[in-house]
């Protein structure tokens, strides 16, 4: 019997000017989307807090929290209400002075899957997300006391076997990296999800704006046809100041992309929610077509282990 089609839904939102506040909105989002039939929910990265990576401030550690935590708990008891499988990112603070930029997984059942850790951290301008997050880790990764744990894990990501589907999950940063999508692939996820937070220096808008949204949507399209997996991608929106500097402006345009790269759906710039059906069988329709991991060099990939293999710079 072929696999079930799954509803999944992205919600592309700003913040609330306190973490109480925004995590009411966010209830409220995931109640509508669930009234509109979704079964899976993706929220935004750190969906609870402004984009707080903009500058350095020591003060800032104190917005992270365990998982499972009071945020957490709550979501839980949300997503075995509504029957709704969850993916919440979040700031967590594994342990004194090691802080990290996650996503939990909350099944239909309520419980914890478990959690994944962005694994490629960047830093740029108004980006300062070294300074706040230790990256994934690469072999042996720890997951939470009480949680059932990863379906599959290689290298620090994993997928997830849920009720409704087998979801892999990267954040933001992620997501310009065809390795990542790749293993994540290989493990047997259904759909890859990314919660993100992207937007425009104010400085850049007028020049790369348009071009900055077009690369990133076809990245990501470009994940879903090489792999001949659905790929999701939930940004949030809205301008947020930061004293000292010009502010970041969200730019939304959240997706969903089938196996073969077309748009199932797409956002605007507007708080929304984004509502797509996904069925199982496009993966093996499209996999059949386009063999690409049947005709895999798998014995001819060992370079990519190194960060540089051409001439050396003068």
């Amino acid at each position: 019997m072929p696999p079930a089609p799954f509803t999944v839904a992205l919600v592309q939102d700003g913040v609330a000017p306190t973490k109480a506040e925004t995590l009411e909105r966010t209830v409220a989002h995931i109640r509508s989307a669930h009234a509109r039939g979704a079964q899976v929910v993706c929220l935004k990265e750190l969906f609870d807090a402004p984009y707080f990576c903009k500058k350095l401030d020591v003060e800032r550690f104190d917005l992270a929290e365990p998982i499972p935590g009071p945020t957490v708990a709550r979501l839980s008891a949300l997503a075995r209400e509504l029957e709704l499988v969850l993916i919440v990112p979040m700031y967590e603070r594994q342990a004194a002075g090691v802080y990290r930029n996650s996503a939990a997984v909350i099944d239909a059942d309520g419980i914890v899957q478990g959690v994944y850790r962005k694994m490629h951290i960047p830093h740029d301008p108004l980006f300062e997300e070294k300074y706040y997050f230790a990256p994934g880790e690469s072999h042996d990764p720890v997951q939470p006391v009480g949680t059932r744990g990863p379906a599959g894990e290689a290298g620090g990501f994993m997928v997830w076997k849920t009720r409704y589907a087998t979801i892999g999950v990267l954040i933001c940063w992620d997501q310009w990296y065809p390795e990542a999508a790749r293993i994540t692939a290989l493990l047997g996820a259904d759909i890859l999800f990314y919660p993100t937070a992207i937007g425009w220096h104010p400085a850049e808008k007028a020049d790369w704006g348009e071009a900055q949204v077009s690369a990133w949507r076809t990245a990501q399209r470009a994940h879903a046809i090489a792999n001949g997996v659905f790929v999701a991608a939930a940004n949030r929106t809205g301008f947020e100041a930061e004293a000292g500097t010009d502010g970041l402006e969200f730019f939304g345009h959240s997706f969903v992309y089938d196996p073969f790269g077309r748009p199932l759906a797409e956002a605007g710039a507007a708080e929304t929610i984004v509502i797509a059906e996904c069925d199982p069988r496009r993966i093996e329709e499209t996999r059949r077509n386009w063999p690409f991991l049947r005709d895999r060099r798998i014995d001819a990939y060992g370079p990519i282990l190194n960060r540089w293999i051409g001439p050396r710079a003068d």
